[in-house]
């Protein structure tokens, strides 16, 4: 209800008062809410643009690590390169370090829509990190990969050594 009146400005709340899981929480609902938006053609969605994304890094690239390192259900994994692939984005090729595994490789129909995707999602980034000076948010950046950085890893279905994992 408008009373005519200016409300106070609020003051920022102390970090140390700040609820972590709910300003993570909140977080993650703005990107995934812009995600969707931006990459609601890809199959899959933002999962979509993940496995493109990791895929591209070309590290450990079969199904079974990339599954573990997004923490997706294999079956999900599955479904949703079955899908990147239908669309001719992705193609599985034997991993020649295991030959029960798949690796999964860009097309360069998925390079494309991997670029044309990765610049929408920056557009979210930078709108969800927009009351951020750009010096603040590559700082924000830079500590969230200080802290996930020792994120226990599964090696088991990465064939490669895990120095490359």
């Amino acid at each position: 209800m408008a009373t005519g009146i200016d409300a106070p400005e609020q003051e920022p709340r102390a970090a140390a008062e700040v609820d972590l899981g709910q300003a993570l929480g909140a977080l993650l609902r703005r990107y995934l809410e812009g995600a969707r938006g931006a990459v609601e053609a890809l199959p899959g969605g933002p999962r979509g643009f993940q496995v493109l994304s990791t895929a591209a890094e070309g590290a450990c690239g079969n199904q079974a690590t990339i599954a573990l390192r997004l923490g997706l259900d294999r079956t999900v994994m599955t479904h949703l390169v079955d899908d990147l692939e239908s669309a001719g984005m992705v193609s599985r090729v034997p991993d020649p370090n295991d030959r029960r595994a798949r690796q999964v490789i860009l097309t360069a129909k998925g390079s494309r829509t991997l670029r044309s995707s990765s610049e929408r999602i920056r557009g979210v980034e930078r709108d969800v990190l927009g009351g951020l000076s750009d010096d603040e948010a590559e700082l924000f950046r830079s500590l969230l990969a200080r802290v996930t950085a020792d994120e226990p890893t599964d090696h088991s279905a990465c064939s490669a050594p895990v120095s490359d994992c």
